[in-house]
């Protein structure tokens, strides 16, 4: 394999690491830009995450495979040595593009420290307007987006405290129910994450 489809390779394989997180790396960034409701937006690509993250690991080994047969046929070889290879081509570039790649399919497992607490103190005047509801949500992927959700309600100077699911789908919110209602957190939900909410009940 020449030098140039080597490249092409390795830069498949770092694509493909980056794609199978988008849809837990862009919950994070729009949490920390306070953008909202584009979280969702690639939600999709989840179901093919598994194929992503395989493609880029065979990539990865066999430019890793590539790089060290060559340099063994250099060594083995009693010619004179050719020209220095380009950054592009050396081994510290294919060693920083296999480091990126496992940042980028490893996100899920550290997202969380992408959303701060919220500072949301949760004061409710009486016990008596304290209400639990549960919002089915569709949309989740990943703890990153559930990271999300979370934020968007917890930030919410109405709710006590809130939990939610990328498992289960769901949300499970306390909140003051003399300040807001079921049907606001889930329009909270919508449109600061852009998943959806499909079903919604008070617990209690």
């Amino acid at each position: 394999m020449n030098k140039s489809s080597n490249k092409s390779l390795i830069g498949a394989g770092l694509l493909a690491a980056i794609a199978s997180s988008l849809c837990c790396i862009v919950p994070a960034i729009a949490a920390v830009a306070s953008i909202s409701g584009i979280a969702a937006t690639f939600s999709w690509l989840e179901p093919a995450r598994p194929f992503l993250i395989g493609f880029t690991i065979v990539v990865l080994g066999f430019a890793w495979y590539q790089h060290l047969k060559n340099k063994k046929d250099e060594i083995d070889c009693d010619c004179e040595e050719d020209e220095k290879p380009s950054f592009l081509q050396s081994k510290k570039f294919l060693g920083i593009i296999t480091v990126f790649a496992g940042l980028m399919l490893a996100f899920p497992y550290y997202s969380a420290m992408f959303f701060p607490q919220s500072e949301n103190s949760g004061i409710v005047v009486s016990k008596e307007n304290i209400a639990e509801a549960k919002l089915q949500i569709e949309g989740m992927t990943c703890s990153s987006c559930e990271h999300h959700v979370t934020k968007s309600l917890t930030d919410q100077e109405a709710v006590i405290e809130a939990t939610s699911s990328y498992k289960k789908g769901l949300a499970i919110v306390k909140f003051d129910k003399s300040r807001t209602t079921v049907e606001e957190l889930s329009e909270i939900v919508e449109t600061q994450t852009g998943y959806t909410v499909i079903n919604q009940e008070t617990i209690n």
